[in-house]
């Protein structure tokens, strides 16, 4: 027919595989091209690298007594087997790997062929490495109440030579179920979170998260945990390296210890706890904090709360979360000496500053649960426990003498600058190292006040002189000799013992100054002289410096005249890439397979002896070539990033932006910085957080706060999408979000940056189904002194739909870039402060629930700028559903005016230390006068 019989094809997996010790490992072989039965047979043999030319059989498909004895009793117990997957493909099965199974496989098939044509095996390396992935977890058994949260920890880590993955899951097991473990949350070996199917709703609403810490941390955090959650959890790593196929294969597992998590359901029952943030007596002066604990489940109840003492009523916050004092305490609250707000649904917090005698006795709070916020009626009401509180009194007549002998005691305090202090007890009422702790602020004596001092700095043998000293000060200078603390240490030459009338010298050069990564190149060293070379010992020393210089010249490698090679140890992967040649008078180094690291200056020195004089010695003439620079090209990078501008529209909950990868290299791993562009014509992006390539987030200073870090969070939800998501998006939030992506590489010896791509930009915009509430918009203008008290309008005007509940958020306006939110009042009356330094100032005190007009006490220079508040309005949309954001509006802005203090009779006293000290002695010295009066008059009338 002129058709010609196929020829036969044998055909293994492709090696080096590596595989850990005790790990299944499985390798295919199949044939194709065979004439014969449809079901051809196997043999399996191994290559040690012991002897490497001998052959040891493992398993046949056909003969039982094929095995060598080494392998026979693993065959036999089925430790080692063939399964066949079809007639002609099986798969070799080594179900513990040990570290004797490493060597050369084959796979042979018998011939059943008219005749020998094409190949009858083929083989394949199998590489065992030892096993050091980690997994543990403290084991526990915890017991909560439902809505509470749980956050567990995992430490995983390995020290694999080879470049490896690592992929950790979090599971549940519960009943009797213990084959079968739902997954909570994966982070996979391509660094993508991926939920399990029962929590999946809960990781897009924030409410189960996995946060990598360092390097081997990985915390597990489910909040509001329901009995659903209850079982047995526990973490499981896994260790994946990529095959030459480029397929990625699970090479070592394992699991940790379990937690044991109990959920106990609540009824509608109300404990309540009162606490005190200090333990023991309080002194006139000090601050009393008192916590009201409800323990109650966190969901939507409404709680009234009402603080008494000595059974007496001081303050209420209503379920709104509006603020009432009793009459007696309104105008110490005006002064900012009282303050009671509201932090979260279960937590309130009353705050007596500068406490009295008059606030001694019992605190207890009050507690009713009320079915709406609006209601008159409570539905259960409990009391607290008291906590007594002490206030002892002060004698202010020792503080004069108390200071006195603080500034005898320490130094740092100037007598001459205590004047000004005296008339404030309170920094230094528990001794004279609190007083200079409150003095120095942190940054030595009088810096609180703005006083000079004199401190004498010096560092590691540097000093520095003050600007008015005229002789100058000799710096030591770092660096030399390769010493010191310098960034750039300076070298020393290395010294040459060459005689002048020798001539000898050194000629350093390659043919590929510019290598492209895994490319070789070579350097070649030629020596030459005034007199023949030929028979003289000679020596070569081969000096490096990286491109980044870290000190001197590292020595790589030495080749003494005996040929002996010594190995610097200061590259020691030169060793495994670099071969050495000698032609004569001329040496030469090849570097294989180049890397990054390998970039930069190389030079060679050579020494030579006299014929007669044998090394070791003092050579007869040495010299140092001329210095050759290499430079090593990274790979091009290939990145894409699709660059289309979008918009997200949003009316509430969560909003997610999503930034795509139009193509990058399969080898190649990302790393993801998400930015913000504020709606402002001056506006400047902010960065809002990185995820590098290994998956450790790091967020931008203005969203490094806890509430921010929970609400902004970013995964990969694909291999080519990664997707920002913005949990609770409110108006604050609109802007450009785009990111920017890393495309880096692994070379053998680190990651590598090999480009980047920006994305276009997506817009987010909210649109709500309800007009507008009514706010006032005019634009206010206030002006206050420092350490004046100042009230900014927020008020609605006209009443809201039935059932409607309002959470405002006040700004202050910050040019290019931000706004900056001061407050936070949510829909359940809670209060929230994301800038704590001013927290102290700021007061909500709502005559009425529609008023959210703010209070700034204590003004200062730096409160100076505009003010808006942005008020919003929620619903439920259903009994027991959730609440949605309906509508929203901003107030008009506020304009404040800060001007320094006024100046008084008393203030011009003060600020004068020897005019104040004639007013304190003038008392003395009228009383001084009055007596001696007193005593003339009585010896006259006496006479």
């Amino acid at each position: 027919t002129g058709l010609s019989a196929a020829q036969r094809q044998v055909t293994v997996q492709e090696g080096p595989l590596y595989r850990t010790e005790g790990s299944h490992v499985t390798l295919w072989c199949e044939v194709s091209g065979y004439q014969g039965p449809a079901e051809q047979n196997f043999q399996w043999s191994i290559y040690l690298p012991s002897a490497p030319e001998r052959e040891v059989q493992i398993v046949s498909t056909v003969d039982p007594s094929f095995p060598y004895a080494i392998y026979t009793q693993r065959v036999r117990g089925r430790g080692i087997f063939v399964e066949r997957l079809r007639g002609d493909a099986v798969l070799l099965h080594i179900t513990e790997l040990q570290e004797r199974d490493a060597g050369q496989y084959e796979c042979h098939t018998p011939n059943t062929d008219e005749r020998y044509f094409g190949s009858y095996s083929a083989k394949m390396d199998l590489v065992v490495i030892p096993d050091t992935l980690s997994a543990s977890m403290a084991p526990q058994a915890l017991t909560l109440m439902e809505g509470d949260a749980v956050e567990l920890t995992c430490e995983v880590s390995k020290s694999t030579a080879q470049h490896t993955h690592l992929s950790i899951g979090w599971y549940l097991l519960q009943g009797a179920a213990e084959h079968h473990a739902e997954e909570i949350l994966t982070l996979s070996k391509d660094f993508i979170l991926k939920p399990g199917p029962s929590y999946e709703q809960r990781f897009l609403q924030g409410d189960v998260q996995l946060n990598k810490v360092g390097n081997t941390t990985y915390k597990l955090l489910i909040r509001g945990v329901t009995p659903s959650d209850q079982g047995q959890l526990y973490c499981e790593a896994a260790e994946w390296i990529e095959d030459p196929d480029g397929t990625w294969k699970d090479i070592s597992h394992k699991e940790t210890a379990r937690t044991s998590l109990a959920v106990l359901s609540q009824g509608r029952d109300l404990p309540v706890d009162i606490a005190a943030a200090a333990e023991g007596s309080l002194s006139e002066g000090d601050t009393l904090q008192l916590h009201c604990v409800v323990g109650a489940p966190k969901n939507s109840r409404h709680f009234k709360v009402i603080w008494l003492l000595n059974e007496m009523k001081v303050a209420e916050v209503d379920a709104h979360g509006v603020l009432t004092w009793e009459k007696e305490y309104e105008e110490r609250a005006k002064l900012g000496q009282l303050r009671a707000f509201k932090p979260s649904n279960t937590v309130y917090v009353l705050t007596i500053y500068e406490v009295g005698l008059k606030d001694k006795g019992t605190y207890q709070c009050s507690v009713s649960e009320m079915k709406a916020p609006g209601d008159l009626h409570s539905i259960q009401t409990n009391v607290s426990s008291g906590i007594q509180v002490n206030v002892k009194s002060i004698d202010h007549r020792n503080c004069q003498a108390f200071v006195e002998g603080c500034s005898k005691k320490d130094s740092s305090i100037s007598r001459g600058s205590l004047a000004p202090l005296v008339w404030d007890w309170g920094p230094w009422r528990r001794g004279c190292s609190d007083f200079s702790r409150k003095v120095g602020g942190g940054r030595g004596p009088g810096a609180a006040w703005g006083w000079q001092s004199t401190v004498q700095l010096s560092g590691e043998g540097q000093w520095q002189r003050s600007s008015s000293t005229a002789a100058a000060v000799a710096l030591p200078c770092p660096g030399l000799c390769g010493k010191g603390t310098g960034r750039n240490p300076v070298p020393v030459p290395r010294a040459l013992s060459s005689w002048a009338g020798l001539g000898l010298h050194a000629t350093l050069r390659s043919r590929t100054p510019t290598v492209g990564h895994g490319q070789s190149f070579e350097l070649f060293c030629q020596v030459n002289a005034s007199y023949t070379l030929e028979e003289v010992p000679m020596s070569v020393q081969w000096l490096f410096q990286p491109s980044r210089p870290t000190g001197p010249s590292q020595e790589l490698v030495q080749v003494l005249p005996n040929g002996a090679v010594v190995w610097g140890a200061a590259q020691p992967h030169f060793q495994g890439k670099a071969q050495l040649e000698k032609a004569g008078t001329s040496f030469r180094m090849n570097i294989h397979s180049a890397l990054p690291a390998n970039e930069g200056t190389y030079q060679c020195e050579v020494e030579v002896w006299r014929r007669n004089a044998l090394p070791p010695g003092q050579p007869a003439a040495s010299a140092s070539s001329n210095a050759v620079e290499i430079k090593v090209v990274l790979p091009e990078s290939k990145l894409q990033v699709a660059t289309k501008d979008s918009s997200v529209e949003t009316a509430s909950g969560n909003a997610a932006i999503e930034c795509r990868i139009v193509f990058a290299q399969n080898n190649s791993q990302l790393a993801v910085t998400w930015y913000l562009l504020p709606p402002l014509a001056d506006a400047t992006p902010l960065q809002i957080l990185r995820a590098n390539y290994n998956g450790v987030l790091e967020y931008g200073s203005e969203f490094s706060s806890p509430a921010q870090k929970s609400r902004f969070l970013s995964q990969r939800v694909s291999s080519s999408i990664f997707q920002l998501q913005i949990l609770s998006a409110n108006l604050g939030d609109q802007g450009s979000y785009y990111c920017v992506v890393e495309e880096c590489l692994w070379l053998a010896d680190g990651w590598y940056k090999l480009g980047e791509g920006t994305s276009g930009r997506t817009t987010l915009k909210f649109q709500l189904p309800d007009p507008e509430p009514r706010l006032e918009k005019t634009n206010h203008s206030v002006s206050a002194r420092e350490g004046e008290e100042v009230t900014l309008p927020c008020r609605l005007q006209g009443p809201l739909p039935p059932g409607t509940l309002l959470s405002a958020t006040w700004f202050q306006v910050k040019s290019g870039g931000r706004d900056a939110a001061l407050l936070t009042v949510h829909r359940d009356g809670s209060t929230e402060y994301p800038e704590q330094r001013r927290a102290g100032r700021l007061q909500l005190r709502r005559p009425s629930a529609g008023d959210f007009s703010l209070t700034l006490s204590a003004v200062q220079s730096g409160d100076a700028g505009a003010y808006y508040c942005q008020l919003q309005a929620w619903q439920q949309q259903g009994h027991g559903q959730e609440w949605a954001l309906r509508a929203s509006a901003r107030s008009g802005y506020t304009q404040l005016t800060t001007a320094p203090p006024e100046t008084t009779v008393l203030s011009r006293i003060c600020s004068s230390p020897p005019l104040l000290n004639f007013i304190l002695f003038l008392p003395l010295v009228l009383i001084l006068l009055l007596a001696l009066a007193v005593s003339c008059w009585y010896c006259k009338h006496r006479k």
